[in-house]
Order: structure tokens, then sequence, then C-alpha cells
């Protein structure tokens, strides 16, 4: 299996589990502006909720992903009051003709007084195993 590892912040909270992830699978954690390049099986894609949708930035990146280079997109982030963003992504890559895994991986991000400290190592430890799946 092969593997990439994107992810789209504006707290950090996104970057910590795409870290997390990326060690576990062997590679490197980018952010959404380092395009795929090469083929991969999975792209593990983080990101979040703002202002109760995806970023902008990550509806275009994936829109701008080459079918012939991901296998499929694994889904990923942490949000302080809202939960997956996966139908979101899945929308745009439908569109795209990228195909989404049907797992996922979320926990709650800080922001502002809400669920301080998160993601915490317990967090990141349970997105490492998460990603340690897809190895077998």
């Amino acid at each position: 299996m092969t593997f990439a590892v994107r992810y789209y912040t504006k707290t950090g909270n996104t970057k910590k589990l795409a870290e997390a992830i990326a060690k576990e699978l062997g590679v490197e954690a980018l952010p959404i502006s380092e395009p795929v390049s090469e083929k991969v099986d999975y792209l593990f894609l983080g990101n979040s909720y703002y202002a109760f949708t995806i970023d902008p930035e990550v509806r275009n990146f994936v829109a701008g992903l080459d079918k012939n280079k991901v296998g499929k997109i694994v889904n990923f982030g942490s949000a302080a009051m809202l939960n997956s963003t996966y139908k979101k992504v899945k929308a745009v890559a439908d569109k795209a003709g990228v195909a989404m895994d049907a797992r996922e991986f979320h926990c709650r991000g800080e922001f502002k007084a809400f669920h301080k400290g998160r993601p915490n190592e317990e967090d990141l430890r349970a997105a490492a195993a998460f990603a340690k799946q897809y190895k077998a």
C-alpha cells in the first residue's frame, strides 16, 4: 500500500493529527498547498469545519485531485462544535471522480474555551491506531 497525508488547518489541531497519522504510515504530513504528485492507494485528508462547511481551499484541493493518482481519500479531522466533514468532502470527491473510504477519524479540537488541550495525547494515539489498520 502507498500513502500520502495532506491537511488543512487554521488552528494547528488538524496538523497534529496529520503528523501522528503520517508517522504511523512512514510518510510526511504536508499541507494541501503541496499537490499529490505520486500515485497513492490512500490519501489521508485532514480538514475541519470553518463557518459550518469545509474551507474553499479544501474544496479546491479535492476538486483538483487526479483520479488516476489517488485510489481513495481517507477523511480525518477535529472540530470543536461539529462532527464529521465526511459528507462535505465526499460531495466534492464524487464530482472529481475520486473514491472515498467509508472509514474516517474524528476527534474534538480546541477552539477558544471549548475542549482545552484537544487533540490530546490520547487523541493522537487513536489517530495513529486508526492509520495502522491501513497498513495490514
